[in-house]
């Protein structure tokens, strides 16, 4: 059975557009794995979903010219910590890599709800449900990490979130004066969000990906009208770190 995106359309609305600044509630944080620990290969079902458009759950802006997306099922999203992470998927007639932009919250273990452009190319549209297996990768980035703003961020609220990182990011904190770094809560929806602000900036910020490599970068604030400031570097590929 495919899932109802009906249900999911209106929860997408109410998360990225509408949540209240003041209520988000932080998440537990996964433990960093190693780069030399055993690739998981899952295994589970693909199906296809027609809106599907590189927004979504994790709140990322379309993405028109790339459409290899997919909204990940409710264990593996992991409570948004799969935003913007890369799987490969082996399918009936074909391997794709994809980004995840969006959960799948009645999608079963080991399913990937796919956009109809990725499941075209692991097997016909018509047979709706496929078996496959997956597991993830680096994301194929172009340039350094980038922090995008909310709308609405000042010295007293702030909404972040963190993109363009070839690895899943596990969290991003904030460097006081002292040099010590505090976590700033993340949301099921993809924003780290400090409900009492960080003050006018500039900000120090640190960003740890999945397998303990760290970015730090200092963030003038407001950022452009874009929203966005682009770090001074990128996380490596496991294997490659200086």
């Amino acid at each position: 059975m495919k899932p109802n995106y009906k249900i999911r359309i209106i929860f997408i609305l109410l998360i990225c557009s509408f949540f209240v600044c003041n209520n988000q509630h932080s998440i537990e944080l996964p433990n960093t794995i190693s780069c030399t620990d055993p690739v998981e290969i899952h295994s589970g079902v693909a199906t296809y979903y027609d809106f599907a458009d590189g927004s979504g759950n994790c709140c990322f802006p379309p993405t028109p010219d790339d459409l290899m997306v997919g909204a990940m099922n409710h264990t593996d999203y992991d409570n948004s910590y799969a935003c913007g992470s890369c799987v490969e998927i082996d399918g009936p007639e074909g391997k794709i890599q994809i980004r995840i932009v969006d959960q799948c919250p009645e999608c079963k273990d080991g399913h990937i709800d796919l956009s109809p452009l990725a499941f075209s190319k692991i097997a016909p549209l018509e047979h709706g449900v496929v078996p496959i297996s997956w597991k993830r990768i680096p994301c194929k980035v172009n340039g350094p990490i980038v922090y995008h703003f909310k709308a609405g961020c000042n010295p007293w609220w702030i909404a972040i979130q963190v993109r363009n990182h070839r690895n899943p990011v596990l969290k991003l904190e904030f460097g006081n004066r002292l040099g010590i770094f505090s976590e700033i809560p993340r949301t099921t929806y993809n924003y780290f969000i400090k409900g009492d602000g960080l003050g006018s900036g500039p900000f120090v910020f640190r960003v740890t990906d999945l397998f303990g490599h760290q970015l730090t970068d200092t963030i003038s604030f407001p950022p452009n009208d874009t929203g966005e400031v682009s770090g001074k570097g990128q996380f490596p590929l496991c294997g490659e770190e200086n």
